[in-house]
């Protein structure tokens, strides 16, 4: 039972600073345009001219 004592906190800091970090992720533009990334995977634009 004491190590409930020390996983649980431990547990709530770490979900936290997930939290932080996607919150972080969302701010600086992360997510903004995932259709136009996937888009330009499949251009071919390194071929040698």
């Amino acid at each position: 039972m004491n190590v409930l004592l020390f996983m649980l906190p431990a547990a709530i800091l770490l979900a936290g600073v997930a939290l932080a970090g996607f919150l972080w992720s969302l701010k600086s533009g992360q997510f903004d345009d995932p259709a136009g990334d996937a888009a330009r995977v499949l251009l071919d634009d390194d071929r040698p001219g």
